[in-house]
């Protein structure tokens, strides 16, 4: 048999997510934060778990932290708070990570979903209010879907990719309709609208992760329940730890959500310095941006839309592609990571098949998920390597 021709190697490296670059200059700061913690042998919910409660909260405009387990963990702790469960139904998005609809499910009530917004790919307030007129009808103070016989319970807005969802519609949405709103903003830390107000700042509760490849992120999973509602946090409090207050008495059945304080003391050094990465994101978000006007891709490539004023935190920077999957197993030869968030939207997973939905329900979701595909953008990238993605990009389409 003739030798297999060896395959050359790619011009340049460039990661989807290289963390060690973030983690060297901070590494003597890190092990002598993760020291202390060891040194006083007091690992669950210290010092340092009460420090990070009060800047994060504090960061996301909120009077209260709750730190918790995971982003995921965050989510179920404010559904059990709002003491949504069987046969009640949370409002949320198709196309946002899986812990979003599936915490809903864990906590016995119904995910209904409204589409996106085609351009910010976050919940669409216009649909939201649809659904509402179409299925919904009040029953006293409540609202009810005539489809399920469910009570409409709860609004979850997903603030995707680092942008606030179109929070002001919603919110006069959930006024007019008496539901509680819970901010998914596990990907939003410190995002703004255009009046300043922070993700997690509008609902009544807001959940954070600290998931290694967030912007903040810790050493292993962690989350945050952040809120301005003093019993709402309280119950929160006693819900992470079993529902147990004092020890061993418990009037709630809670969870063991507790955020460890190892990781907190990771994420009290690296806080300090989000704002400085986020503003890397942003210039490498401008970078891109200009690179893909020079490289005039006509509609081969979309770039993601910032709306005017706001400040959109890239956690990720996503496209629209034309021949998504193709150009993806061509960058990859070309050595630039990437990922699609997310390949299948939620109303057509396997274990969504209960709620009876079909390809064709939820259209944008649906091509969102065909097209989309997130490049390279954490803050340590060169130009250099900016550059090389546009390029290679380019190169896919005019082959």
């Amino acid at each position: 048999m003739p030798a297999t021709k060896p395959q050359p190697k790619p011009a340049m490296q460039v990661p989807l997510l290289d963390l060690k670059p973030q983690y060297r200059p901070l590494a003597a700061e890190i092990q002598a934060a993760i020291e202390k913690v060891c040194a006083s042998q007091g690992f669950i919910l210290g010092p340092a778990v009460k420090e990070l409660e009060a800047s994060v909260a504090a960061y996301s405009q909120c009077r209260y932290g709750i730190g918790v387990s995971s982003g995921t963990d965050a989510l179920l702790l404010a559904l059990m708070a709002l003491e949504i469960g069987p046969g009640d139904e949370v409002i949320t998005s198709p196309f946002t990570f899986f812990a979003t609809a599936g915490t809903i499910a864990r906590a016995g009530a119904r995910p209904i979903f409204c589409d996106i917004d085609p351009v910010s790919f976050n919940l669409s307030a216009p649909a939201v209010e649809a659904f509402i007129a179409k299925h919904c009808e009040r029953r006293g103070s409540n609202l009810f879907n005539r489809n399920t016989g469910g009570r409409i319970k709860a609004l979850m807005p997903v603030h995707l990719y680092g942008q606030n969802a179109d929070m002001v519609p919603l919110m006069d949405l959930a006024r007019r309709y008496g539901l509680r709103v819970i901010e998914d903003a596990a990907q939003a830390i410190g995002a703004e609208d255009a009046d300043h107000k922070r993700a997690c700042s509008y609902g009544d509760v807001g959940c954070l992760s600290f998931f290694p490849t967030k912007n903040l992120g810790a050493f292993g999973d962690a989350g945050m329940c952040v809120t301005n509602d003093t019993a709402l946090a309280e119950r929160m409090d006693i819900l992470r730890v079993h529902g147990g207050k004092p020890k061993y008495y418990h009037s709630l059945i809670g969870g063991n959500f507790r955020l460890d304080e190892l990781q907190a003391a990771v994420l009290n050094v690296k806080l300090k310095h989000l704002d400085t990465w986020t503003a890397g994101r942003q210039h490498n978000a401008a970078f891109y941006d200009a690179a893909f006007e020079r490289a005039a891709l006509g509609d081969a490539v979309q770039k993601p839309h910032a709306v005017l004023g706001v400040r959109h935190i890239y956690n990720q920077y996503v496209i629209r592609a034309r021949d998504r999957d193709r150009l993806r197993a061509h960058l990859a030869t070309a050595g630039v990571g990437s990922e699609i968030y997310y390949p299948i939207p939620l109303h057509l997973q396997q274990c969504f098949a209960y709620l009876n939905h079909k390809a064709g329900d939820y259209p944008q979701s649906e091509r969102a998920a065909e097209e989309t595909l997130a490049l390279p953008i954490f803050p340590e990238l060169t130009e250099i390597q900016l550059q090389y993605v546009v390029d290679s990009i380019a190169e896919f389409y005019r082959a």
